[in-house]
Order: C-alpha cells, then structure tokens, then sequence
C-alpha cells in the first residue's frame, strides 16, 4: 500500500489524502455502533463509535485482514457539531480500536441513519496484499 500526498499539499491529519494499494479486495459493509446481538448498549457518540469500529475490526479479521489493509473509510453521522467538538476524544478511540492506520477517508452529515438510535455509520474498503 502507498500513500499518496501531492507535493506541496499540506499533510492530512487522521486520514490520507489517496491511497495506491494491489491484492484481495475486502468491503465492509456499514457498522454501526450496536453489538454482535444488534443491541445498543449505548446512545453515547464515542462509545457508538467504538463499537462501530470494533464491528469493522471483527469483520475485516474475518477475511485475515487488519486495520492496517484498509484503504478508505467512509462515515456517516447524525451530528457534525457533535463530531466536531468532541474530535479529541474521537481520535483516541479511534487509535485505541485501529492503531495509527489512516486510510483515505470521506465524513459526511446525515438527517438519520436507517437505525433510529444509530448515531454513526462506517463503511471500510481494504486491500490484503498479493
């Protein structure tokens, strides 16, 4: 996998701006922040992320991938006020659950989420290299 940063560009912070990757394709489809018996345990921004991490995560060993093949992340949220104010802590659940893996990465608000009490969805695209 390479990254890729233009010259010139400023660098990204929590994210890359492209990644070049070659190999086995792995799409994770949307998790979000419930449990393996699609309970919520929590209504809490962060610890819905972790969770939905934590899927990502279980999800990507399942195909004998980690963190460190993704190559682009895309989520959703219901609040970027929220997500905005409270990055701090979002970054350092981030690391605790991906480690300092940043693949390209799109945030984007949303009016709901299918789940009524979902407060972020995250879907991963990763590589395992040939």
């Amino acid at each position: 996998m390479k990254r890729l940063q233009p010259p010139g560009w400023a660098t990204p912070k929590g994210y890359a701006n492209g990644v070049a990757a070659r190999g086995t394709l792995v799409f994770v489809g949307g998790q979000i922040g419930w449990n393996a018996e699609q309970v919520f345990e929590s209504d809490d921004f962060i610890a819905q992320t972790r969770q939905a991490l934590m899927n990502i995560h279980a999800v990507l060993a399942c195909a004998g991938a980690g963190p460190e093949h993704m190559v682009r992340m895309t989520w959703y949220i219901v609040d970027r006020e929220e997500y905005n104010t409270r990055l701090r802590e979002l970054g350092t659940v981030y690391r605790e659950v991906m480690g300092k893996n940043f693949p390209a990465m799109t945030c984007v608000e949303v009016s709901a989420l299918v789940e009524e009490r979902a407060q972020i969805e995250i879907e991963v695209t990763a590589v395992l290299p040939d």
